[in-house]
């Protein structure tokens, strides 16, 4: 397994201080372990809020400064993390834009019909949170950080599976 695929919730260690052991961060997909991943959560979830445009444009810089931070202490998983709660924002914000309630799904589990746009406060949201993922995901310090974390976390997650 490499840096960037998933790993079950339940093998990783949660309670690990992942800014004292940044060998033991694994990337994922997506935004994995975006609610776990310690100390950084409890730094960031704070900002996080994708309520409207205006509380998009409140977080979202604020977000992408703690990302730059990181980046400039080198440390990648704070700087992947914030990264995660700038597409969170995104995602978030896009799912309650297209869906009344945010709700995909119906009770049965089927997909709920898309409504071009449920949630024009959420999509107003959505654009802003976009703007500041890529340019995180376009950062050039980040993508060197994750080049570097990537070829050495592939000793790491060796050890997991041998």
């Amino acid at each position: 397994m490499t840096a960037t695929q998933q790993q079950p919730y339940d093998e990783m260690n949660w309670e690990l201080d992942y800014r004292q052991n940044p060998d033991k961060y694994v990337v994922g997909t997506g935004e994995f372990g975006v609610l776990m991943y310690q100390p950084y959560k409890s730094e960031i979830l704070p900002h996080w809020e994708y309520k409207d445009e205006d509380a998009a444009h409140r977080a979202a810089p604020v977000i992408y400064e703690m990302f730059c931070g990181y980046l400039d202490h080198d440390d990648f998983p704070g700087a992947d993390m914030a990264r995660k709660y700038l597409q969170m924002g995104f995602t978030r914000a896009m799912r309650y834009a297209k869906y009344p309630g945010g709700k995909k799904y119906d009770e049965d589990g089927t997909e709920r019909e898309q409504i071009t746009w449920a949630d024009p406060d959420k999509r107003a949201a959505a654009v802003v949170y976009k703007e500041y993922w890529d340019c995180a995901r376009e950062h050039s310090a980040y993508q060197r950080q994750r080049e570097a974390h990537t070829r050495s976390d592939s000793t790491y997650q060796a050890t997991l599976t041998a």
